[in-house]
Formats: C-alpha cells, structure tokens, sequence
C-alpha cells in the first residue's frame, strides 16, 4: 500500500502496548483511521479441554482487565483510543469492515499455535471475502523468526543449548521501532465499547494476598516501570543470577514475566518450537512420541493442585499459585517433576491448571516447559527428576517459604519442616501438627528422599510402620492412601 488511505483494523492480542509495536507503527503511516482493537474472544473463557474450569482464571483476568484499561488510557493520551468488543475476532473484524465501509486492511501480529492460527486462518478469510487486505508481523521474540540461523524452521535444533549457542555467534537482535507521539484518530462515528468486569465473565475479583511476590498491576505502565526499577534503579539485575531460585519476596527475580519473560531466549525456543511441532506440543506422547503410562487420578491431582500432597515443599508452592496466581520459576519446576514423575500423572492435567491460574501464561512457554518436565520435549537428559526434599533443603534450607504459605507447620522449627512424618509423635504434638488431621500424610514417598532426612535414635524416617494406611508399589514409589474417602 502506497501513501496513506483508507481505514486500518489493528488487531492486538498478545501485545497489549504502545511502545515497540509493529502493527501500529505500520497503521499510523498507512492508512488515514486508525483502529486498535482488542476483542474479548468467548473462547479463551471456557473450559479447558478435558476440565471444567476456565482457561483463563481469575488472576489472569484481572491482570488482562487492567492491561486493557491501561493501554486505553495510553492511546487517549496520544489522541487515538482501544475499541474494546466482546466476540470472536473474525466475527468483530467482519461486522466493522460492514458498519465502516472504509476498510482498507486489517493487521495483527502472528501467534504460533494452533487456536489463534485459527483464528488468523479466519480473518484471511474474512478479508478476502470483503477485499480487504491482510498486513502481518512477526512481533512476539527478541530475536525475530526471519533472522534465525535455521531456515525454514524444521532446522530448528531438538536441544536448547545447541540453538542458544548459534543465536550467540550468529544473530542479532532488530532495533526497536520509533513510535508517533500522536496517533491517527478512529474511523468516524465508530464507538470505542465498554471494558467487561470480572462479573460479565462469571468470575470474582481475587483478593490480593498480602504473601504474593508479584503486588503488580497489568498493563504497559507497570511493566516499563518495573524495567526502571529492576535495572536503573535499584540494579538488582546485576545479581539476578545469584537471586533468581528465591522464592519469598518482590526482589528476587525479575518479575517481568507477566509481560515479557526475561529468560527471553528460553521463551523465543519454546515459540518456535512451537512453529516447528504444531499441534504436537499438545499431545500426550509428546515431541518424542513416547509411550508413557500417565495415569488420570483425580483423586491425586486434586491433593497436588490443591497443595494437600503431605509434602510440604510442593504444598507451598501450589498455594501460592493458588492464592496469587504466581509460583517461583524454581517451584515450578519441582511441582511439576512431582506431577509427572513422582505421581505419574498425565502431564497435561497440571499444564491445563496452571493455563487456569498463572497470570504470566504463555502458551508455548507452558507447554514447552511441562514437555520438558515430563520428559517427552527437549531434553537431552532421560528421566530427569527433581529430588522433593534436597530442593526445599537447598532452596528454602530454613523452612521460610513453606512456614508462610503452610501456616498449620508453622511450629516446626528448622528444616524438620520439609518433612514432618519423619518426625516423632512427640516432637509433632509439640508443634501442634496431628498428621492426617491438621497436614495430611505424604501421598507418596520416594526412595531417594531418604538420603535427606534426618534420622533420630531409635525411630524410623518413614511413616511405615506408624500408620495403618493400605500401601502399594508404583513406578518404584510408596504410595500412602488413607482409608478416609478423601485421601487430601
């Protein structure tokens, strides 16, 4: 398109901001009306494939809300607006090429993945029906998919270390792009749309823990002024890598991830393997097309999501996912390698709960991360397990994290709280915990725990023997399920 003509249709989705984005800077040099638009697709609020629950949740609804409302307050301030509509976005696209008119193209950024390629599949269609061109770009990683190494995309090495090592020596990354300070004003008489509330999607506004290591708002403003802080202000990115296993407070890490992931690299690899796997991320048997016996026990996912597993490490963890929609990248990989590898559970139980609660999901990071987990994505190390016991001990060696989010331990001092059926009868009833009754008992032990527990003369570091729970073998672990009919 040449000069300036017409109406343009920006489609944001996964880029709710002003600064640095592709779509805008095309639309504002060529065409006359601007339209940002963001549509509140039906989609992304139902059930999620196999479950009930949203697959969007409450802490991620409300982060999304505000993101919204900020970018709109932006956009007014450089004399433009974001047109807000709840419907699917081929459908809203449709229906404003008809009231408008004045159409000339619609653009959007590309997304990698099999639902909103869908979707992009559907608007092309719209388009062509209606004469209407299509403007796309590549706007979602640090390094852009056409200046890779790998070409076409089916290159892509299957292990991370090999594509980081190429991105390093072979790579660079694009310049960010100049955006106007005044923006092309909408089409005529076009209507910008109410904001939905958390109520118009059936959801309640979460309560703000006052425990939560993420106190932060959605939305472009907050996100550059985290930047601000995190690295002008405070330097804290000079220790991020002694601080970034923490898991209590605002400092530890960066924090970025709700709007961009600062393992960035990590997150490039996981989109593109995404291009270059399809639907295969979703599958049971993963990229490595494994045959694995993953087993579908409600009964064990509901102790693990709903953190009454006995162990309190994973049980800390799961809270706070819980409670604020956010969990240490540290907590989860361990809850994730006691799903798929101490429980045995279909790994895509656990992916789709933290699609519901995480506030920074991201499809292909959450799908490539849990692949990884279970060991049917890319890594190049069989039977990779996390030890539950030796990372709380290395990672929380005091009991701190696990005391605030497992307030009924609170009267276990030490390292004795990462596991207290270890502990005598005395000792526990000194601390006020009753296994079974105040903490559940551990739905399942591994053997390598052992090494990591302390032994006191004359008792035994296992439940065995001091509890009347059936017992039975799995996969080399001793499962414990007492005879109540909810083993949580």
């Amino acid at each position: 398109m040449s000069g300036t003509a017409g109406t343009a249709i920006c489609l944001l989705r996964c880029d709710l901001r002003h600064h640095d984005n592709q779509v805008l800077h095309w639309a504002q040099h060529n065409a006359d009306f601007v339209i940002p638009l963001y549509c509140f697709d039906p989609r992304h609020y139902l059930g999620t494939h196999r479950y009930s629950w949203p697959k969007t949740g409450p802490h991620r609804l409300r982060f999304l809300l505000e993101s919204v409302k900020d970018l709109r307050e932006t956009l007014k301030k450089k004399g433009s607006t974001l047109v807000v509509r709840k419907g699917k976005p081929e459908d809203v696209v449709r229906d404003l090429i008809t009231q408008l008119g004045s159409v000339t193209a619609v653009v959007f950024h590309e997304e990698a993945t099999q639902e909103e390629l869908d979707v992009e599949k559907g608007l092309c269609q719209v388009c062509r029906q209606h004469g209407v061109k299509i403007q796309t770009f590549w706007g979602s990683t640090l390094y852009h998919r056409d200046d890779l190494p790998f070409r076409p995309i089916d290159r892509l090495p299957d292990v991370y270390t090999h594509f980081r090592k190429a991105l390093e020596s072979g790579a660079r990354v694009r310049p960010t792009l100049r955006m106007a300070e005044q923006l092309k004003p909408l089409a005529p008489g076009l209507e910008e749309g109410s904001i939905p509330t958390m109520e118009d999607f059936g959801q309640k506004d979460p309560v703000t823990d006052p425990r939560t290591a993420f106190p932060c708002s959605g939305g472009e403003t907050q996100a550059l002024m985290r930047l601000q802080y995190y690295f002008w202000d405070t330097n804290l990115v000079a220790s991020y890598k002694e601080t970034r296993n923490g898991l209590v407070g605002m400092d530890y890490s960066t924090k970025f991830a709700p709007w961009v992931l600062f393992e960035l690299l990590w997150r490039d690899y996981f989109r593109f393997v995404a291009l270059k796997y399809g639907r295969r991320i979703f599958s049971l048997r993963g990229l490595q097309s494994k045959e694995i016996p993953w087993k579908k026990d409600l009964q064990l996912f509901d102790c693990w999501k709903e953190g009454k597993t006995g162990v309190p490490f994973v049980d800390a963890n799961m809270r706070e996912l819980s409670a604020t929609g956010f969990m240490s990248n540290r907590g989860r990989q361990n809850v994730a390698s006691f799903l798929t590898k101490d429980l045995g559970l279909d790994w895509r139980m656990g992916a789709e709960w933290f699609e519901y609660l995480l506030v920074d999901y991201d499809v292909c990071s959450n799908y490539g991360n849990w692949l990884y987990s279970a060991g049917i994505g890319n890594d190049p190390r069989d039977n990779r397990k996390f030890n539950m016991i030796k990372q709380g001990l290395d990672y929380d060696g005091n009991g701190d994290y696990v005391r605030l989010w497992v307030p009924e331990l609170q009267g276990i001092k030490g390292a004795d709280i990462h596991t207290p059926w270890a502990l005598s009868s005395a000792a526990l009833s000194q601390a006020g915990v009753t296994l079974g009754e105040t903490y559940p008992w551990p739905v399942v032990t591994a053997p390598e725990w052992s090494r990591h527990i302390h032994q006191r003369p004359g008792e035994s570091p296992h439940p065995r023997g001091r509890r009347g729970p059936a017992q039975h073998k799995d996969r080399g672990i001793d499962f414990y399920f007492s005879r109540k009919k909810d083993a949580c």
